[in-house]
């Protein structure tokens, strides 16, 4: 009898502890980057679970603890976990980085201008705690060491060079020793390939012994070569007048600057009649002498018949030719002494 009693009792006790079971709460996922304080299959009714962010999430909300119900539920929470944040990382100097977030497993890429080249780690990440894996790295300019210098020659450059060292964006200016001349490109610059641009040469230039000119005179009449820059002055005899540059100088090709000219003064070919010259009117006789310059400009009067005026029609004189205008009639000798009123030059101008 006592045998069936124990029997009985235990059976009991087993089917209230599997009721008890059947309404616990079971270990369900928990949400994104959370995880439990302890892990069992079963938890009772009342029993409390403390929840935490996983390593390099952050707890946002709350309440952080659930507790089972009778029901076999969990309380709600509104606890989640986001990505700690790194700082916004710091630029690179002559470089550039790419990144899309700065959250916890983010990554940076780095990579240098043209003519540098890096120094130190190519990729940082975003760490757990929330900082970057390594410092920003440095872009270091590429080195060309000295550059040439032609013979007969020097250079200055843009900065002051310490060493033997110089590196990418250096720049120089090549000048020769005179009486040497420059050939080939004055610029010289340390390139992203960590040489120096093409060296000119320092060559001697000379000219021969300039020529005179028709009608003019030159400042030197030294029969020997001249060197590079050397320079002659050319002047013009009586009434010529110097058309181009008075002077000429010898020039990296060896060949004189393009020459003067001396043009000739022109004389009116006209017996009877009036002018316009230099902005006064004058009686052809009154132009004593009968001679203007290269270049100058005179005006002639004509006859508009149809209207019955005057006007002046301009021709310039050009290198001792000064051509008439076909309209200009020349008066005969009674016309010029006697009417001179009635020439064209003195009636009502058109």
């Amino acid at each position: 009898m006592e045998h069936i009693l124990n029997v009985w009792l235990l059976g009991t006790f087993f089917i209230l502890v599997t009721a008890q079971e059947r309404h616990g709460c079971v270990l369900s996922e928990l949400g994104p980057n959370i995880e439990a304080t302890e892990y069992r299959t079963i938890f009772r009714p009342g029993q409390e679970l403390a929840l935490s962010c996983k390593l390099g999430y952050t707890s946002i909300l709350g309440p952080r603890t659930i507790v089972c119900t009778d029901d076999g539920e969990w309380t709600e929470t509104k606890f989640k976990c986001i990505a700690k944040r790194c700082p916004n990382p710091d630029p690179l100097s002559n470089g550039d980085l790419y990144y899309e977030d700065t959250v916890y497993q983010s990554t940076i890429n780095y990579t240098c201008h043209e003519g540098y080249t890096l120094s130190g780690p190519k990729n940082a990440k975003c760490q757990a705690d929330g900082t970057w894996s390594t410092t920003v790295p440095e872009c270091k300019p590429v080195s060309c060491g000295l550059a040439p210098i032609p013979k007969f020659g020097l250079i200055s450059f843009n900065k002051k060079i310490s060493g033997n060292a110089t590196y990418f964006g250096t720049h120089g200016t090549y000048k020769c020793l005179p009486p040497y001349v420059l050939f080939g490109n004055a610029h010289a610059e340390c390139t992203a390939s960590g040489n120096w641009t093409k060296t000119p040469e320092c060559r001697v230039v000379t000219c021969p012994p300039p020529e005179n000119i028709f009608n003019g005179y030159m400042s030197s009449n030294d029969q020997r070569r001249y060197n590079f820059m050397e320079t002659v002055q050319y002047g013009c005899n009586g009434d010529y007048m110097l058309q181009g540059s008075f002077q000429i100088s010898c020039q990296k090709n060896g060949d004189w600057s393009e020459k003067p000219a001396c043009k000739a003064p022109c004389r009116i070919d006209i017996g009877r009649g009036r002018i316009l010259y230099k902005e006064k009117k004058l009686w052809i006789g009154d132009l004593d002498p009968n001679k203007v310059f290269h270049n100058d400009i005179v005006s002639v009067y004509c006859l508009d018949k149809v209207r019955n005026c005057g006007y002046a029609v301009s021709t310039q004189c050009i290198d001792g030719n000064l051509k008439i205008p076909e309209c200009f009639k020349e008066p005969s000798g009674i016309e010029y002494t006697f009417h001179s009123g009635s020439l064209p030059s003195e009636i009502e101008q058109c």
